[in-house]
C-alpha cells in the first residue's frame, strides 16, 4: 500500500526527497503496461494522470500554502526521471507539468490563488517562446495567437504562454508570459512525431483572450531574478528561471536510458547468444562487456551533471543569492552534457541487442525513439549550451541567446 504524505504531517524537504521518488518507483509497473497505449493514442493515458494525481506527483511545485509539497529542484528530478525508465512520455507530461506549477510560483499572489486556491492538483501546461500578437487595453492585454508543442496540454486546467508585452501605441516593451485557462483557448491536433508520441505536446490557440495585468509576468525580469511574487521567503520560488526551465527537460532523459540499460541487462540475463558467432551467450563477449560497462559509465556522467547542477540551483535559492551569470551558463552545458552522454549510452545498448532492438515489440525501440525526440527541444541543444558557457568563459559580451 502506498503511503501518501499529507500536508498535516509537514515533511521536511528531506523526506520529500526520499518519499516523492518512492512513490514514483511503485508507479513503473503501471506506466510500463500503458506505454504502448499511452503512444498509441498520442496522450498520455489516463490511469497514468490519475495514479501520478493520486501518489501527489503533480504538485511536487505547488506551494505550501495551496496544499503543495513546495519541494526542491532536485527532487522533481528525482521523481520524474524515475518515472523516464518505465515511460518516456509521462515522465515529459510530468516534468513539464511540475515546471509549470513552479512558474505560477513566480506569479503575483492573486494569480496564484487564481490556479491554485482549492485546487493543489490544479496541473498547467506551457510555452515560452511568444509566438502571439497582443493589444493594450484597460487592465491587461487582449491576446491572439499559437503556440506549439504543448506538451500534457490534454491533461491542464491552465496555460502559461510567452506573449509579447505592448504599450498603449502597440510597441512591445518586453517579453512576458501570460497565464490563461484552458477554457480560453482550443487544440489544434498537430503533434504526429517518431518519438515523445504520448506526451500529446498540440498547439494551444488563442482568439483575442483578454488577460489581466496580475496574470502577466516579465520575462526578461525574471531571468535576472526578479519575480513577481510577493512571497519573498519561499525558497523554491528563488531558483534561477532558466537553469530550471532546462534542466527540467533532461531528467526524463536519463530515465530513458536508464531503463534501458535495465532492459537490456534483463534481456542479456536471459542467456542468447550472438548470431554469427561461436558465443552461445553474449554475456561471455568482451564486447559486450566493454559495451555495457561503457553504457553504465556515461550514464553515471549523465546523472552527476544532473544532479550537479540540480544542487547548485537549490543551494543558490536557499542562500537567497540570484545565481551568477557563469554558473548559470554552466548549468545550460550541464543540459546538454546529459543529453549526449544519455544518447552516446542508448547507441552502445542499442549495438549491443543488435537489429533486433527495433522490433516494435522490443520496448527498447521506444525508449531511443522518445531519447531521440525529446534530447532535441531547444532549450537543450548542446552546439547552443556549449558556444554559451565558452562565451561566458571567455568574457565575450554578445550571447547567443538570451536564456540563460
Amino acid at each position: 500500500m502506498m503511503t501518501i504524505i499529507t500536508e498535516q504531517t509537514a515533511p521536511s524537504t528531506a523526506d520529500l526527497a526520499l518519499e516523492l521518488p518512492i512513490r514514483a518507483a511503485q508507479l513503473l509497473d503501471l506506466l510500463r503496461k500503458n506505454a504502448g497505449q499511452t503512444e498509441t493514442d498520442r496522450r498520455v493515458v489516463e490511469e497514468n494522470i490519475l495514479a501520478l494525481e493520486e501518489a501527489g506527483l503533480f504538485k511536487i511545485a505547488v506551494p505550501k500554502r495551496f496544499g503543495g509539497h513546495e519541494a526542491n529542484i532536485s527532487t522533481i528530478l528525482k521523481v520524474t526521471s524515475t518515472l523516464g525508465q518505465a515511460c518516456g512520455s509521462t515522465a515529459w507530461v510530468s516534468t513539464l507539468t511540475n515546471v509549470c506549477s513552479w512558474l505560477v510560483g513566480l506569479f503575483p499572489d492573486q494569480a496564484q490563488r487564481d490556479v491554485f486556491e482549492g485546487a493543489p492538483n490544479a496541473r498547467v501546461c506551457g510555452v515560452l517562446a511568444p509566438s502571439s500578437s497582443s493589444v493594450a487595453v484597460e487592465g491587461g492585454l487582449r491576446v491572439t495567437g499559437k503556440w506549439g508543442f504543448a506538451s500534457g496540454s490534454s491533461h491542464a486546467g491552465w496555460a502559461a504562454l510567452g506573449v509579447p508585452v505592448v504599450d498603449g501605441t502597440g510597441a512591445q516593451v518586453d517579453q512576458g508570459v501570460a497565464l490563461i485557462p484552458m477554457t480560453d483557448l482550443s487544440i489544434e491536433d498537430t503533434w504526429y512525431v517518431a518519438g515523445m508520441r504520448g506526451t500529446g505536446s498540440n498547439t494551444l490557440v488563442a482568439e483575442d483572450v483578454f488577460v489581466p495585468a496580475h496574470r502577466i509576468i516579465s520575462v526578461t525580469q525574471a531571468v535576472e531574478g526578479h519575480t513577481a511574487t510577493e512571497h519573498k521567503d519561499e525558497t523554491l520560488y528563488r531558483s534561477a528561471f532558466v537553469p530550471v526551465s532546462a534542466i527540467v527537460l533532461a531528467a526524463p532523459l536519463l530515465g530513458l536510458v536508464k531503463g534501458a540499460l535495465d532492459h537490456v541487462i534483463n534481456s542479456l540475463g536471459k542467456g542468447k547468444g550472438i548470431s554469427y558467432t561461436f558465443y552461445d551467450r553474449a554475456t561471455d563477449a568482451g564486447s559486450t562487456q566493454i559495451n555495457v560497462a561503457l553504457a553504465a559509465s556515461l550514464i553515471d556522467s549523465a546523472e552527476l551533471h544532473l544532479f550537479r547542477a540540480a544542487d547548485d540551483i537549490d543551494k543558490a535559492a536557499a542562500s537567497g543569492e540570484y545565481m551568477d551569470f557563469n554558473t548559470r551558463a554552466r548549468v545550460r552545458m550541464d543540459v546538454g552534457v546529459v543529453a549526449t552522454r544519455c544518447r552516446e549510452a542508448m547507441d552502445l545498448l542499442l549495438s549491443v541487442q543488435g537489429a533486433g532492438s527495433f522490433a516494435e515489440a522490443n520496448p527498447l525501440q521506444q525508449k531511443w525513439r522518445d531519447l531521440e525526440t525529446g534530447s532535441r527541444h531547444a532549450v537543450i541543444n548542446p552546439a547552443i549550451s556549449s558556444e554559451a558557457y565558452g562565451r561566458a568563459l571567455l568574457g565575450v559580451k554578445e550571447q547567443v541567446t538570451p536564456l540563460i
